[in-house]
């Protein structure tokens, strides 16, 4: 098995015009975060562009979704990567294979470009990241901590670009057989 790859000092990576990921939002720990984006654990990021986000493509996220159960998960302790404040969840396992489900199928989305290698980063919920987050004490969070929190959808986003923020574009359920009405 590849060993996990952690994060390291990088110069960031450009969002695209047109580039989407698929997010499990957390928003149990919305007021913990420090960045501009609201709490969330990356699936992968990026997944495909816009432009190739066609009705099959959602057919088949919806399927793939609806196959894996919500998700119990909880937030203990903050840790670091330099220049990054992040909480893991426990258990990841669930979360892995998701990632590992959706790069089965679109193997062609390397997440986060390749800068941390095939396999990415560890599933992580960022608090802080860039300048001064190393500065930031722990104890900052740990009065909210454990941090509890039920994953039931996955969602995928989009981005115009570097700056502009991203914004929600699909949601899907997990857990909920395809075809039952509403979804």
């Amino acid at each position: 098995m590849p060993t996990r790859r952690t994060a390291q000092d990088h110069s960031g990576w450009p969002d695209l015009p047109g580039d989407t990921a698929l997010t499990i939002h957390v928003p149990e720990a919305d007021a913990l975060v420090r960045t501009p984006s609201r709490a969330h654990i990356t699936v992968l990021y990026p997944f495909l562009p816009l432009a190739r986000i066609t009705p099959d493509t959602d057919d088949e996220l919806r399927t793939l979704f609806a196959a894996t159960l919500p998700l119990p998960l909880t937030f203990a302790e903050p840790r670091r990567w330099p220049g990054v404040l992040y909480l893991p969840p426990t258990p990841d396992d669930a979360v892995r294979a998701l990632t590992e489900s959706v790069r089965s199928r679109w193997p062609e989305a390397v997440p986060y470009r390749g800068i941390f290698g095939d396999d990415g980063l560890d599933p992580h919920l960022t608090l802080a990241s860039g300048t001064g987050t190393d500065d930031i004490p722990d104890t900052e969070f740990t009065s909210a901590l454990p941090l509890h929190a039920r994953v039931d959808s996955v969602k995928l986003i989009v981005t115009e670009g570097a700056g502009t923020g991203w914004r929600d574009l699909r949601t899907y359920p997990l857990g909920v057989p395809v075809g039952l009405p509403g979804y």
